[in-house]
């Protein structure tokens, strides 16, 4: 049986070896961590509603009414009434016809692109997405392409020399580690053109971007049959669990065709009812996407003139980059003294060379912690041992 301690010593020798840290409590901007208390800049939790007491309440009534595992896949007797309610209030929210509930984003994808490709067929892939539309594509077995980041004319090209077969284009809306956003209307126009289908990876704009979070197809006003949605509950949401959102038909067939779908238990219901209650607060509490957008304005401000590149983002993912491995987790080793946790991304999750600083804003930040990062990456850019 192989040993695996000789690669992953190579991992470390690298500064690519990744580490678990054990968080004790309730997901808020100050968590406790393997006895410590610290500042979080690390989590996805963008609205604050992970800990919301009305949230809690709502997940506590649905275990009383209807216990704790669904105990059958959706397809057999796991599909609960409060699971079929989320579904057409999840479609209501982001304005398409119809939604199928998953287990979380991963599976959804993996479940979409399997369902609507196969050999013979095409998936052309954002350079930039994330691994489960490429790990999707992969498993498909259809045809693998890659367009350039957001770069909606080299689409129509790749597009144009696709043989034939069925097309699907797949991207993030907004993009996990960069924070950018994908040209949506253009996307969609290319692939309209080339009678491709369009499936939309919005789990970090949900709850953020569009009239009350509706969504980033909302926000780029981006409404058509050939578009496919799939949006994720675990961020911004405060819950568990992922949707796909499309015309009926379509969703339909994904329902009988998607494999992560079909052969998996059902979550429970009362993580359901919990989730019915965070898309009411989701589309009620406006305040807390305007608190996003001015903590972003103020670090921005904050940190410019620093000696790392801060990337162009209007989103709660503010990417700082440093480029070395070992001096970002030193930069990040020298936050956590400082009881600050801002986690370091390096390859292969970004671009060898791009290793970053992700900084991940909520609504529950104050602007005096916001400002104490801000004031704490400026006395480390003036020691000058991070270049």
């Amino acid at each position: 049986m192989q040993d695996f301690s000789s690669e992953l010593a190579a991992l470390a020798s690298q500064s690519l070896l990744r580490t678990r840290r054990v968080v004790d409590g309730p997901q808020a901007p100050l968590l406790t961590v393997e006895g410590r208390r610290l500042l979080s800049f690390c989590s996805n939790d963008y609205l604050g509603l992970a800990d919301h007491p009305e949230i809690v309440a709502a997940g506590i009534a649905g275990l009383r009414q209807y216990g704790m595992g669904a105990a059958a896949s959706a397809l057999l007797s796991g599909h609960s009434a409060p699971l079929q309610r989320l579904e057409a209030e999840l479609a209501r929210f982001v304005g398409l016809p119809a939604a199928l509930y998953f287990s979380n984003g991963y599976m959804a994808n993996l479940g979409v692109i399997g369902a609507l490709v196969g050999s013979g067929d095409t998936v052309v892939v954002d350079r930039l997405a994330h691994a489960s539309l490429i790990d999707g594509a992969r498993l498909s077995g259809a045809s693998l392409k890659v367009f350039p980041h957001n770069d909606s004319a080299r689409l129509a090209q790749v597009l144009a020399r696709c043989p034939d077969g069925r097309r699907l284009v797949v991207t993030d809306a907004v993009f996990s580690m960069d924070g950018d956003l994908a040209p949506l209307g253009q996307l969609a126009t290319v692939c309209a053109q080339h009678d491709a289908w369009l499936l939309v990876d919005d789990a970090h704009g949900l709850g953020v971007l569009g009239p009350h979070g509706s969504g980033s197809l909302a926000q780029a006003g981006v409404a058509a049959p050939h578009v496919i949605y799939m949006g994720t509950l675990g961020k911004a949401a405060g819950v568990a669990g992922a949707f796909v959102a499309g015309e009926p038909s379509l969703i339909a067939w994904i329902t009988q065709r998607a494999r992560t779908y079909m052969f998996t238990t059902a979550n429970p219901p009362a993580l359901a009812v919990a989730t019915s209650a965070s898309l009411a607060l989701m589309a009620g509490d406006d305040w807390r996407r305007e608190r996003l957008r001015a903590l972003a304005a103020q670090l921005r401000q904050g940190l410019a003139g620093l000696p790392w590149t801060l990337l162009p983002s209007s989103t709660a993912i503010q990417p700082l980059i440093v480029g070395d491995n070992a001096v970002t987790r030193a930069l990040a080793a020298a936050l956590l003294e400082q009881g600050l946790w801002v986690p370091a991304i390096c390859p292969p999750t970004v671009p060898r060379g791009s290793a970053r600083l992700r900084i991940s804003l909520s609504a529950l930040h104050t602007p005096e912690q916001v400002g104490q990062l801000i004031a704490a990456l400026q006395s480390l850019a003036a020691e000058g041992r991070f270049a």
